[in-house]
């Protein structure tokens, strides 16, 4: 089995990183260029606990939530890169527009996000505190967003 997690494959593995008494973390997005902003909050995430696991955004997924010129790369592209990343131990590719179904397989005891949301404004929260989780919130790094990498290309 490789680091990118089928569906019938992420909760098995989830299952049996926390019998091993290992903190499970996780953290979702789009990661559609990788810059510097999400290499620091993936280390970060991963500090947090002994395994992570990252849920990437579906092509399709993405088109809905950030407009048909989305995504630049691939989630097979997107998926592999950040496979490839030592913080992260594994991937799977998600096809809703928000990773609640994600989160109810990995039961994640912390979920990562960027402090550009509140705990109040995220549809896991409610769903990471139901199995006994909690929800922790990352500094992102100024002015390093893959939106605003795309705007600066343009110009």
């Amino acid at each position: 089995m490789g680091r990118i997690l089928s569906q019938s494959e992420l909760a098995a593995v989830a299952d049996e990183e926390k019998k091993q008494g290992r903190k499970v973390v996780s953290t979702n997005g789009c990661f559609d260029i990788l810059h510097v902003g999400h290499a620091r909050i993936l280390k970060q995430a991963r500090e947090l606990g002994d395994c992570l696991f990252v849920g990437v955004n579906s092509d399709a997924s993405v088109k809905r939530l950030k407009g048909p010129d989305r995504p630049i790369n691939s989630e097979a592209d997107r998926a592999e890169l950040l496979a490839s990343l030592g913080a992260v131990d594994y991937v799977y590719i998600f096809p809703e527009d928000t990773p609640v179904e994600f989160l109810t397989e990995v039961k994640p005891n912390i979920h990562v996000k960027g402090a550009d949301y509140t705990t109040g404004q995220l549809a896991e929260t409610p769903v990471v505190e139901s199995f006994g989780g909690k929800v922790q919130l990352l500094a992102l790094v100024p002015m390093k967003s893959t939106t605003a990498l795309v705007e600066k290309i343009k110009n």
